[in-house]
């Protein structure tokens, strides 16, 4: 991953969710949002061995107690480490792209679940990242 951190340290994905946490701008950080790469963990039975397919990606679906089930996604590997610390691997995927193929509606997105800034987006705001990335 290249550095391209805000002036505070913040890759612009993690400043955009504090942005956004913060009472912010949220149209503006969301666009930034959509348009960040995130780190989507690799499920060690995933059989993602090797080298995966560019053109395949395959969400890690958690469920929580209420049933709401949800993918995370993480805006650094600080916060995946800090939230999953048993993850050994993942996959930098642009933002935007996970919204053009969003598998279900009852299907919610988790970016950085466990810090400060968590965010959680439903379907319907997971399928306009595209639009929002100007993709």
């Amino acid at each position: 991953m290249t550095d391209n951190s805000t002036a505070d340290g913040r890759l612009p994905g993690e400043a955009a969710l504090h942005e956004i946490a913060h009472g912010g701008d949220r149209q503006a950080a969301m666009t930034t949002l959509a348009q960040s790469e995130v780190l989507l963990p690799v499920a060690e039975d995933s059989g993602e061995a090797g080298e995966p397919d560019p053109q395949v990606v395959q969400l890690p679906v958690y469920e929580q107690q209420d049933g709401t089930r949800l993918v995370p996604v993480f805006t650094s590997e600080t916060r995946l480490a800090a939230a999953m610390p048993d993850v050994r691997q993942y996959r930098n995927v642009p933002m935007s792209a996970l919204g053009g193929g969003w598998p279900s509606d009852d299907l919610w997105l988790a970016v950085d679940p466990g810090s400060p800034d968590a965010l959680n987006l439903p379907a319907d705001n997971v399928k306009a990242l595209p639009a929002l990335a100007g993709a």
